[in-house]
């Protein structure tokens, strides 16, 4: 996508999310479909978008045993998303499991594949939200923990506040994609480059 501005699409309905997509289409490089709009609109709603031409993020944040993930990226892939995510918090094999069905089922279904996005630690979570679940304290570290078993699981893409874009520039592969908020939680105004937009609920 050569404009790296994607549109979330948080709206409960089909007919508010086809109106928004008509009025802003050309400003934007695709959309996001969240666990709302999907929930309530369902599949069709993936399809409708598409038929427009434009590019859509599924963020359904998938997380389960690698086999039910498997699956449900499968899913995904014959709906001819363009990105979607899966919470790095499910394991490397997990992770594994998601990138290689990404490729596989884009290849039996004709598409390209899409870019399957790690999700490392949620915008509305500080030290005191990570420590109750029993994760690192030190977001940056947790960040870092979750940022490397996805580059180990051969994923192509995280999600990310762009307050820890800048040290893992430093030391996760160049051609990782990143992603993260325009506004929101771990935001910072002056980052540029980002792909998605999700802010803090």
């Amino acid at each position: 996508m050569r404009n790296p501005i994607i549109a979330a699409l948080d709206v409960p309905t089909t007919e508010l999310a086809l109106d928004l997509v008509q009025k802003i289409a050309p400003l934007v490089g695709g959309f996001k479909i969240g666990s709302e709009l999907f929930t309530s609109a369902g599949p069709d709603i993936v399809r409708l978008v598409r038929r427009t031409g434009a590019a859509v993020f599924l963020d359904l944040k998938f997380h389960d045993i690698p086999h039910t993930v498997a699956k449900a990226v499968a899913a995904a892939v014959k709906l001819d998303v363009q990105m979607l995510t899966v919470h790095a918090i499910g394991g490397v094999e997990m992770l594994k499991a998601a990138e290689k069905t990404a490729q596989e089922s884009a290849w039996e279904s004709g598409h390209a594949p899409p870019l399957v996005l790690a999700v490392t630690v949620l915008t509305s979570l500080d030290s005191n939200a990570l420590s109750e679940i029993g994760l690192d304290p030190n977001i940056a570290r947790q960040v870092r923990r979750f940022a490397n078993m996805a580059n180990q699981a051969g994923l192509r893409g995280l999600v990310c506040s762009p307050l820890e874009v800048a040290e893992l520039r430093q030391t996760l592969p160049a051609d990782l994609r990143g992603a993260g908020p325009v506004r929101g939680g771990r935001s910072n105004p002056e980052f540029a480059g980002l792909k998605v937009h999700e802010q803090k609920s």
